[in-house]
């Protein structure tokens, strides 16, 4: 009988595409950054899952449970630039995008980039800026440019947006507008810790003493290494059943009685992308439908609405997704 190791081999060998060392790079990307984040595994992988994926994160909790501190150290394991833009009631999208300003000495206009430009930018408290700066992100984030007084300014790559709020807290915020939701490939929940990880986080904490998180952390990925590995991620195979799995799932949020508005086209194209991503990070080379599965919650749940009705009663967006996951047959 072949041993394990023999076995993995085979499996590596008869990949149509070479998936081993994206698979171990992603491994190494959650080891660094569970030296100092605790108990916020699922997290982590979606964050990996949407680099792979070339798509934005919505990351949603609480104050105090890490999600900005995760997001810095994700940006640390990259060998790229990173940005972070603190979003209040009076940023103006000059703020965030840069401005025209006249040179003296030439009499002409020098436009000075804004702090969108960079690779991996941390947008913290996104509902805290009004409609007018939010806005200003919408060609960015879908197109990787800005145009300001008729010349188009391109991202350099990569470009990623991990953006943070906070859904307790209502006074001074502005609701994101649906069709900025619909740019974010994942909206990540992060919720409280268990005790037994609360007391991981105390004791971590008490050792580290004066020394900062992000010292602890290396950078593991490089640009050019990430191209490879998107490419890669693009050639995973899916067959025409999952094509189907999928249009059916998101065809199914457009007619369901308790939603009010469903998925459009680039849900679907979201959740068939992070699926390729999620069957690559685990070494296959083709899609199966519980990697479907696992993308429907963070694809869909700030992409389809509540009936009015269904809100009222307390009802949640992933108690619906859910309903609709059982309901449509799974491909064997």
């Amino acid at each position: 009988m072949e041993n394990p190791e023999q076995q993995n081999d085979e499996l590596h060998f008869n990949n149509r595409i070479p998936l081993q060392e994206l698979q171990e790079t992603a491994d190494k990307i959650k080891a660094e950054l569970r030296k100092v984040i605790v108990g916020q595994d699922d997290f982590i992988e979606l964050l990996i899952v949407s680099l792979l994926a070339n798509g934005h994160v919505l990351i949603e909790g609480v104050p105090g449970i890490a999600k900005t501190i995760t997001a810095k150290l994700f940006a640390k394991t990259l060998h790229t630039d990173f940005s972070r833009i603190q979003f209040t009631p009076d940023l103006m999208p000059s703020d965030v995008l840069g401005t025209s300003v006249l040179n003296m000495k030439t009499s002409d206009f020098e436009f000075k980039k804004g702090p969108i430009f960079s690779n991996i930018i941390l947008i913290d408290e996104i509902n805290r800026a009004p409609a007018k700066t939010q806005a200003a992100l919408f060609e960015v984030m879908e197109e990787r440019q800005i145009t300001l007084d008729g010349t188009e300014h391109t991202m350099e790559y990569p470009f990623m947006v991990l953006a943070t709020q906070n859904p307790v807290e209502q006074e001074g915020t502005y609701a994101l507008p649906e069709a900025q939701l619909d740019r974010f490939l994942f909206k990540i929940k992060v919720g409280y810790p268990n005790l037994e990880e609360e007391v991981s986080i105390l004791k971590t904490h008490h050792d580290r003493k004066l020394e900062l998180p992000q010292d602890e952390i290396s950078a593991v990925l490089t640009p050019d290494s990430l191209k490879t590995f998107r490419n890669q991620v693009q050639e995973v195979l899916i067959e025409d059943k999952i094509f189907n799995y999928i249009a059916q799932l998101v065809d199914k949020t457009r007619n369901h009685p308790h939603l009010y508005l469903g998925g459009s086209p680039r849900a679907s194209l979201a959740i068939m992308n992070t699926a390729k991503a999620f069957a690559a990070i685990q070494g296959r080379d083709f899609v199966t439908p519980e990697d479907v599965k696992r993308a429907l919650a963070p694809v869909l749940r700030h992409r389809i609405i509540l009936s009015p009705e269904r809100e009222m009663e307390g009802m949640t967006p992933e108690t619906v997704i859910d309903m609709i996951s059982q309901s449509i047959e799974i491909p064997r």
